[in-house]
């Protein structure tokens, strides 16, 4: 079983690194991220995706990936409370959006660790290096 190309979108994406796009090339020699695989071999994160155990991808995608895509999802539904400060008993949390997106944050570095690769740019707040 392999990743499906959407799949592996989402992992570069929640890993905080950038999308690749028609122009770039992604393979064993050429990629925005590398991590430890064996001691004393670095692999790219496109090698260590299509090379994962079975067991590690349906890890990968039944915890992190299902997770991911749920916490994801509800920060952009902590919208729908914030027009109501009060409304009778049940007062909105202030810091729901904080809370959540720190959740999402910590699942992503997770996702990192899981892979064995550092979080990405956009993981850590900087910015990416387009590459030609």
């Amino acid at each position: 079983m392999a990743l499906t190309d959407q799949q592996l979108a989402d992992v570069r994406r929640y890993a905080g690194y950038p999308q690749v796009g028609a122009n770039h090339t992604v393979d064993a020699s050429r990629d925005f991220s590398y991590g430890w695989t064996l001691p004393g071999v670095w692999e790219t994160l496109e090698s260590i995706l299509t090379n994962l155990r079975p067991e590690n991808e349906t890890t990968l995608i039944n915890i992190h990936l299902a997770n991911l895509a749920t916490l994801e999802q509800a920060i952009y539904g902590t919208t729908a409370n914030q027009d109501t400060a009060v409304a009778g008993i049940w007062t909105r949390n202030p810091q729901e959006l904080a809370e959540r997106k720190s959740l999402y944050r910590y699942a992503r570095l997770e996702l990192c660790s899981f892979l064995g690769v550092a979080p990405g740019p956009m993981l850590q707040g900087g910015n990416t290096v387009t590459r030609s």
